[in-house]
């Protein structure tokens, strides 16, 4: 099929970009159009405008601002793939990013666009919710920011304003010396949509003691969620513990159903799989020499 008939405007600057959405209630953005362009081909979006925003300089940047790396909206997530700083900086995210779609799609495939398209299983996404990210937006307000916890509202639904131009993500950075990481998902074929993801990032001290734990799983209900496991962090090598505190965790999330895989696989593998990221993020950290 062919896409149904639409307007084409190239984006200045983010606020730019608002300001064309303030126009049009039927205008969309596009950056890198994995998502986008399918679904104009099948005509399940029918926008009357396009607002491209790709090449819009100032929203493509990986930056290192100590506490946090700061991530522009249209960057490619190809660049993100090969950064050295990402990968010293920012590992759980270097370990996510390799399961995002394909190589092609990877390098016309953007951060901002994964983060706003919010399909539950997204890997960017879960990353993002996993380390507490700030997303960072335009407006007619002007430059605004949302916490993860608060912009996840439904599968493919964020709380992002109807006229807002995602500008970047700041994903923290943890200041322990030693930090590990694991990411571990499900798939039918490799670079396929997950029916469940979990990523993890762990913190140890001098004695092997848990000192910061943070784990987030995706593909079970509507959105990418962090989940709160610090009862176990005490017992984070206890398998046991481990397991009962993600099970306790995840039990009021109500898991998807769909031709893939049963409500009850879901609920039953993510718990393996945050399982196995915890543990893979614990052995990490344990490996790094804790330097004075």
């Amino acid at each position: 099929m062919k896409p149904a008939a639409f307007d084409y405007i190239r984006a200045k600057s983010a606020a730019h970009a608002s300001a064309l959405l303030a126009e049009d209630e039927n205008g969309r953005i596009i950056a890198g159009g994995q998502t986008l362009m399918p679904m104009l081909a099948m005509r399940l979006a029918r926008p009357s405008r396009l607002i491209d925003v790709a090449r819009i300089s100032e929203l493509s940047y990986i930056r290192d601002e100590k506490d946090k790396i700061s991530i522009g909206a249209t960057t490619r997530q190809v660049m993100v793939e090969k950064s050295t700083l990402i990968a010293k900086r920012l590992p759980l995210l270097h370990k996510a990013i390799e399961w995002v779609g394909h190589p092609p799609t990877r390098a016309r495939g953007t951060v901002g666009g994964s983060l706003a398209n919010s399909d539950p299983a997204a890997e960017i996404s879960l990353v993002a919710a996993t380390l507490g990210a700030t997303l960072r937006y335009v407006d007619e307000t002007g430059e605004n920011s949302i916490s993860t916890d608060e912009y996840f509202i439904g599968p493919m639904i964020t709380a992002l304003p109807a006229t807002a131009c995602l500008a970047g993500a700041d994903f923290p950075v943890w200041s322990e010396k030693r930090v590990g990481t694991g990411f571990e998902e499900v798939n039918a074929r490799s670079s396929d949509f997950a029916f469940v993801s979990a990523a993890a990032q762990a913190a140890l001290d001098a004695d092997d003691k848990c000192a910061r734990i943070a784990l987030g799983i995706g593909g079970l209900g509507d959105f990418p969620v962090r989940v709160d496991i610090d009862a176990a962090k005490d017992q984070i090598e206890k398998e046991s513990a481990v397991r009962e505190a993600i099970a306790e965790a995840i039990a009021d999330i109500e898991p998807l159903a769909d031709l893939h895989a049963t409500a009850e696989y879901r609920q039953r593998v993510a718990v393996t799989l945050a399982y196995r990221a915890v543990r893979n993020a614990v052995r990490e950290a344990k490996e790094l020499a804790y330097a004075n």
